[in-house]
This record gives structure tokens, C-alpha cells and sequence, in this order.
């Protein structure tokens, strides 16, 4: 098992470099995070041990699961599921650095509440819908920037960037195009000017299309397969709400 991990890092780590070299891009500027979702604590701890540092969960159900078992490794540890309201609380206290899933001023709101009453602040990126599918949650990207200037008037919300899944599909152009959205849009954020909010991160490309995406600027790739092995789970055990999963994490 652990030389199956580390052998499969290593692969989607020269991926990385050699598609920030084709674009000619510093491999310095893409974060691979290591997408856990149904991968045992005992998986991602090998991952951890040999220089992997940042990982993200989609269920707030596995983040409780494994906390204990991985809190004394050094690591970063976003969310980057679906978030329901009434998991803000669990969210908060298992030491979730970064929520890459806001796509709603209802849950900002709410989010914001609970870290003015323990005094905190925490990152945020916001979901865009970039792929125009029903099944996929992300605001729209029209009315994105509407969303984020409302968001932005919340202190303990550090706004960092955008996130989006692409279309599951084996045409690249189609995928490209998803990223190409998110890549205008935060150009267009950036002429905005909108105060307290910062556009550095692009988080964007998965397994299947991470080339596609380091192209089109990605600063984090989200991988879980191609590292971890297929899981065993069907999709609709993902998200909730009854939405499908985002195929190919």
C-alpha cells in the first residue's frame, strides 16, 4: 500500500512539473491537495509523513472520523464539500483551515456569526458553477461577483480566490473552457477592486484534467484517485441533498 501511494505521488507530482513547465509556469505556484474523501487515516498519513501537506475531505462526517488519528501530523486541511448549515459548528472545530465551497450569502452569513462568537476568522474560496450543470453546486458565474461583494462586507471571512469543478468529459476543449471562465472571472475581480478580498487562488483540475487546468493558471489541483486507487463508494454518497457527485476527484 505504501509504495503504491508513493509511487502514484511521485507520477502526479512530475504531471505537475511538467505541465507548469509546458505553460511556463513555476511549479512552485501549484498546491497539490490530496482529495480524502473514503481514504482511510492510515492512507493519508503515509501521504503526510513523506511531504504531502495539504489534504481536503468533502464529508464533514469523515473530517470527525479521522481527526484524532492524523491531528498530531503537521498538515493543512480544507473542505471542499458541500456545506450545510448545521455542520458550521463541526466544521469550525476540527481545525479546517479553508472552506473552498462557499457558494451561498445565507451560509456566509451564518459561518460569519459563529467565528464572531469564538473570535476567529477563517479562509474561504467561492464555488462557481462553470459547467452549467444542475448537478454541480458553485454559484453562477454571473452573479459571482454580486456574491462576493456581499461576502466581503464579513470581517471574519478572508475571501482567497474561486473554486470550481469542470465538466466531467474526455474533450479537453469543453473541460478548457470551464477554467477559462474562472480564469476571466477572476480577472474581472481583480479590476473590481472589491476591498478585503484577495484572488490569489484558483482551485481547479483534478485528476483527469489537472494539465488542462495548470494551463489555464490553477494554483491548487484537487487529486484523490489517481493517488488513493478508485473508491468504493457509489457517487450520491458524496453530497448531500441529493445531488450527484462531481466525478473524477
Amino acid at each position: 500500500m505504501k509504495e503504491d501511494i508513493l509511487h502514484n505521488l511521485e507520477i502526479i507530482n512530475t504531471r505537475i512539473k511538467n505541465a507548469c513547465e509546458k505553460a511556463g509556469r513555476n511549479p512552485h505556484e501549484v498546491k497539490l491537495l490530496l482529495a480524502t474523501k473514503t481514504v482511510s487515516a492510515e492512507r493519508i498519513k503515509i501521504a503526510l509523513e513523506n511531504g504531502q501537506t495539504l489534504i481536503a475531505e468533502n464529508k464533514v462526517q469523515e473530517l470527525k472520523e479521522k481527526y484524532e488519528d492524523l491531528k498530531a501530523i503537521p498538515h493543512e486541511n480544507h473542505f471542499i464539500g458541500h456545506l450545510q448549515s448545521n455542520k458550521i459548528k463541526d466544521i469550525l472545530k476540527y481545525d479546517v483551515s479553508c472552506i473552498q465551497s462557499l457558494d451561498r450569502l445565507e451560509l456566509a452569513e451564518k459561518l460569519h456569526q459563529k467565528l464572531l462568537a469564538g473570535n476567529r476568522t477563517i479562509e474561504v474560496l467561492i464555488q462557481v458553477n462553470t459547467s452549467n450543470e444542475e448537478s454541480k453546486f458553485g454559484i453562477d458565474p454571473d452573479k459571482a461577483i454580486e456574491l462576493i461583494k456581499k461576502i466581503s462586507e464579513f470581517s471574519t471571512l478572508k475571501i482567497k480566490g474561486l473554486m470550481t469543478i469542470g465538466l466531467f468529459s474526455a474533450e479537453t476543449e469543453k473541460v478548457r473552457l470551464c477554467f477559462k471562465i474562472l480564469k476571466n472571472l477572476q480577472q474581472k475581480i481583480f479590476q473590481e477592486k472589491i476591498p478585503n478580498v484577495e484572488m490569489n487562488e484558483l482551485s481547479m483540475g483534478m485528476s483527469g484534467d489537472l494539465e488542462t487546468a495548470i494551463e489555464e493558471g490553477a494554483t491548487i489541483v484537487r487529486v484523490g484517485t489517481a493517488i488513493f486507487g478508485a473508491r468504493i463508494y457509489p457517487d450520491n454518497y458524496y453530497w448531500d441533498e441529493g445531488k450527484i457527485e462531481n466525478k473524477g476527484i
